[in-house]
């Protein structure tokens, strides 16, 4: 379990393609702190620790992660959230966070309104539990978010110069894809109201 609070991005430093499987090899500041098989969050994705080396770690993603969040497309040099799971007895400042991607979702505006930035996310909705409300809580590449304009396929998040820092949200354009992982509590009221109609 996550917050949706990002400690801070790791530059990915090599990837290998192992049948349908990707190696992905990353370098980050508190690699001396990890162990093998612990998990931790990769632009919202929770994959397992498999490899520690020097400065560096590596976790394996498997093809169904790699279908359904953008960890598929990272490129040498990227820069991915990471997230070390939540502490039982810590603060919650975030929300609850699984770490199991939905979907993915596409940058569709970035707007500067006098130091922090406001961006549009549109996705496809392939079901009733794949919603946004307003004022309420989605995770985006691992960042929790509040939703402001929550639409059937899109959603807007406004982005303070803090976390504009610290995430990769600086690197987002028109055309970027995110991960978007939904609250878990709306998933499961929806999955709830859909059975019940279904009766």
């Amino acid at each position: 379990m996550f917050s949706g609070i990002v400690e801070e991005t790791a530059r990915v430093v090599k990837l290998v393609k192992d049948q349908e499987n990707l190696h992905i090899t990353m370098e980050c500041s508190f690699v001396n702190e990890l162990k093998i098989d612990q998990s931790v969050s990769h632009n919202g994705v929770c994959l397992t620790v498999v490899e520690i080396i020097d400065n560096t770690y590596t976790v394996t993603a498997i093809q169904e992660t790699l279908i359904k969040s953008n960890l598929g497309l990272l490129a040498l040099g990227d820069k991915v959230n990471l997230e070390r799971s939540t502490k039982l007895d810590g603060r919650l400042d975030g929300h609850m966070v699984q770490g199991h991607v939905d979907l993915t979702a596409s940058c569709t505006n970035v707007k500067e309104a006098e130091g922090s930035w406001y961006y549009t996310f549109e996705f496809d909705p392939r079901s009733e539990e794949h919603i946004t409300v307003e004022k309420g809580s989605a995770s985006v590449n691992g960042v929790s978010l509040t939703v402001v304009n929550s639409k059937n396929n899109s959603f807007e998040v406004a982005i303070i110069p803090f976390t504009y820092e610290v995430t990769n949200f600086h690197t987002f354009k028109k055309g970027t894809v995110v991960n978007l992982e939904f609250d878990i509590i709306g998933k499961y009221i929806a999955r709830i109201l859909k059975a019940q109609m279904g009766k």
